[in-house]
């Protein structure tokens, strides 16, 4: 503290300055100390520096409610200042990855160096003479032909274009958005593209000229070409089957078909899709839409048959089935279904009373099921004590009148 400073000059110089002069010199020679910057020029095609946005966004699940953030990748080439943005949902490897194949399919070429911030998805362990890179960062820059040199540690004016690059995103692409709900990544991703396209296409400050129009004048036939393929990050795992042929990839269950139940795995998963191939084979037993929140895939064609029937309860199938028989089968199959709080409550005792009318004809159980409602019994108990203890009498409610015709005579005739 200057405090402390003060009380040391006064141990050499006990006739020196009070507090106050001392800290009023103090200031005056502080302004002679002036830090002075160098200017490092960039040469079209030579760099792109890399980072995230220090802000983050929100993308709400439809089905329920909650908001989830997600990361804003910024990457910039160094002559032009071309701007590429996107959101994803962390900042793991994988999506750090994918991120820089988008963004060189953006500049439609690859720069020579990629200048990178100490995040552990680019860089294993910082250090100052030679940083160790993520062996799979390093085999994107292999792929690509680009070098990986990342700034140093703490040190931000390392790659002061992309500190910059954050800004104007952070400015002109994430505030315009602040007040938007995006229900999918995809979505806040195409608001994002338009307003990035309207940052680089605007006029930069004392310049005549855009960053679009930069780079295509000065650092697009620069840049190096494109690969044949694109870079292609898979996570691979080995895994076993589940008695319930379903296989677990990052908290998210996948159906195989039921056959391999118990069977070793080999699970291929890309950004937007899951493989699962049978372990030591190339032959792929299934494959779904990849799915970053927990729960179940399953796929009907996976599942034995009576397991897609079971699956296929719901109040209306019951119903339907129910209206087959008769309406007062269908009516008291509707008065069991909302019987209960949940409908699931009520499948087993519709189940049973369907089940019931394959051992009678639909003329005796229309029967039961009228006296049952009639008695307000709506249960699997009811019908089958009516069908059992009670034939007789609803054999009995199922004769009618004889029908009517001119050649009989009835027993009016004779009367």
């Amino acid at each position: 503290t200057r405090m402390l400073l003060w009380e040391e000059y006064l141990a050499e110089h006990p006739d020196g300055y009070g507090y106050s002069q001392f800290c009023e010199r103090y200031r005056q020679w502080q302004k002679t100390q002036q830090k002075v910057t160098m200017r490092i020029p960039k040469k079209a095609g030579e760099e792109v520096q890399v980072d995230y946005a220090g802000l983050t966004m929100k993308v709400t699940d439809p089905k329920t409610g909650e908001e989830n953030k997600v990361q804003i990748f910024v990457g910039v080439l160094g002559a032009s200042g071309l701007i590429y943005a996107e959101a994803h949902p962390s900042q793991s490897l994988p999506h750090w990855i994918r991120a820089h194949v988008r963004m060189f399919q953006f500049f439609g070429g690859t720069p020579r160096i990629i200048r990178s911030d100490n995040l552990k998805s680019g860089v294993s362990k910082p250090n100052f003479y030679e940083p160790d890179i993520n062996p799979t960062y390093h085999e994107l820059a292999v792929h690509y032909g680009v070098a990986v040199i990342p700034a140093r540690a703490a040190m931000p004016t390392d790659k002061g274009l992309g500190e910059n690059a954050v800004q104007q995103v952070e400015r002109w692409v994430i505030a315009p958005e602040r007040g938007q709900r995006f229900f999918s990544l995809h979505d806040l991703n195409q608001a994002l593209q338009k307003r990035l396209t309207w940052l680089n296409n605007r006029q930069l400050t004392n310049q005549t000229q855009s960053r679009r129009s930069l780079f295509e004048s000065q650092e697009k036939d620069a840049l190096q070409p494109l690969p044949t393929y694109a870079f292609e990050y898979l996570e691979i795992k080995q895994a076993k089957v589940h008695p319930d042929y379903h296989v677990t990839f990052h908290k998210h269950l996948y159906s195989v078909p039921y056959i391999y139940a118990g069977q070793k795995v080999l699970i291929r998963a890309s950004e937007r899709l899951v493989e699962v191939f049978l372990s030591g084979k190339e032959e792929r037993i299934a494959y779904h839409v990849r799915c970053n929140q927990p729960g179940y895939s399953t796929k009907a064609e996976h599942m034995p048959a009576h397991h897609r029937w079971h699956k296929d309860w719901s109040p209306e199938r019951f119903q339907h089935w129910a209206s087959q028989i008769g309406p007062h089968t269908q009516h008291l199959i509707v008065n069991l279904l909302t019987s209960r709080r949940h409908p699931e409550q009520t499948y087993r005792s519709c189940l049973g009373i369907l089940q019931l009318a394959k051992t009678v004809d639909h003329e005796m159980m229309e029967a039961a099921c009228d006296l049952a409602l009639q008695n307000g019994a709506f249960s699997y108990q009811a019908v089958k004590h009516l069908l059992t203890i009670k034939k007789d009498m609803l054999v009995k409610e199922q004769k009618t009148e004889p029908s009517v015709h001119e050649h009989i005579r009835n027993q009016s005739y004779y009367s």
